[in-house]
């Protein structure tokens, strides 16, 4: 049996639950047949990560799998050192102290990271490029995830000024939080947006998109998730892959492989998704050059 806790939700999680159905099954692992799986979701509310956990051990599961970012993988981690845990997170494992080094990662744990964190000062180069103009983008983030203080830093020090552009500080971890964050624009006079990877985020993207063309500011996402949505633009990991990724690697676990014997997979291609309805919508003039880069382009 498999233990699935998520600081995410169900229904936007959708896509990329099937993906991991796929890995599962190319497995030879099919829930229903010959597995089962319990599922844990937190909804956003990261506090209740850590019952959720201790839930699932408590169940004495077979495995773990950890998802919706690296507080659910802090939250497995604390609840067991025993049981088998398969994970994705969105930053540096080895930096954050989840595993020993990504090619032994030592200990019960392994999985996928997406390098959510490392691909900011690329978004805002990115966003800089096809709105030259601003001088103010605001950097949004969710104060409730461990990743939001790196992100800061990281951005805020290196990329912001390697741009030359000012980078206030939006934080947001609940919905009318959101809408208040993009209230608080209109006063920066941020010209554009740089939204942070967070798993709630993902979960409102409908809400920060609809904000985002509301307000008429330029934003630029994690995931192509968001691109269709109706976002501009976006750049990242493909979620598909990380957890078909991550359903190969948990029917590995189940098969008899050891966690500490599974390297830590690193993404080496990421998506550049634009949406070009959205573009003209923002009265923005899309570069040939950035078109010619792109992965997808949304018409």
């Amino acid at each position: 049996m498999i233990g699935f806790l998520s600081g995410a939700s169900p229904g936007p999680y959708q896509s990329n639950v099937a993906a991991f159905h796929q890995g599962l099954a190319e497995t030879g692992y099919v829930e229903g047949q010959n597995l089962a799986v319990e599922y844990r979701w937190a909804e956003g509310n990261y506090d209740r990560l850590p019952a959720l956990a201790a839930d699932l051990v408590g169940r004495k599961v077979n495995l773990l799998v950890a998802s919706g970012g690296s507080i659910s993988v802090r939250a497995a981690k604390s609840a067991t050192s025993t049981i088998p845990t398969v994970f994705t997170s969105g930053d540096d494992p080895v930096a954050t102290g989840l595993v020993a080094s990504l090619a032994r990662p030592g200990g019960n744990l392994t999985g996928v990271s997406f390098l959510d964190v490392e691909l900011n000062p690329k978004r805002l180069e990115l966003l800089s490029e096809l709105v030259p103009q601003a001088r103010v983008i605001a950097l949004l983030v969710n104060p409730n995830n461990s990743n939001a203080e790196r992100t800061m830093r990281d951005v805020g020090r290196d990329a912001a000024r390697a741009n030359r552009v000012q980078l206030p500080i939006l934080k947001a971890g609940s919905e009318s939080e959101i809408d208040a964050a993009f209230a608080a624009l209109l006063h920066l006079q941020a010209g554009a947006l740089v939204v942070g990877g967070d798993p709630f985020f993902l979960v409102r993207r409908e809400q920060i998109v609809a904000l985002a063309l509301r307000h008429a500011v330029p934003a630029i996402y994690t995931a192509r998730e968001f691109a269709a949505s109706g976002g501009l633009i976006s750049y990242g990991t493909s979620f598909t892959s990380v957890y078909r990724q991550l359903g190969i690697y948990a029917g590995k676990v189940l098969k008899g492989a050891t966690p500490a014997s599974l390297p830590v997979e690193q993404p080496t291609t990421f998506e550049l998704v634009i949406n070009l309805k959205t573009a003209k919508a923002l009265g923005l003039t899309v570069p040939q050059s950035m078109l010619i880069r792109a992965d997808e382009v949304i018409e």
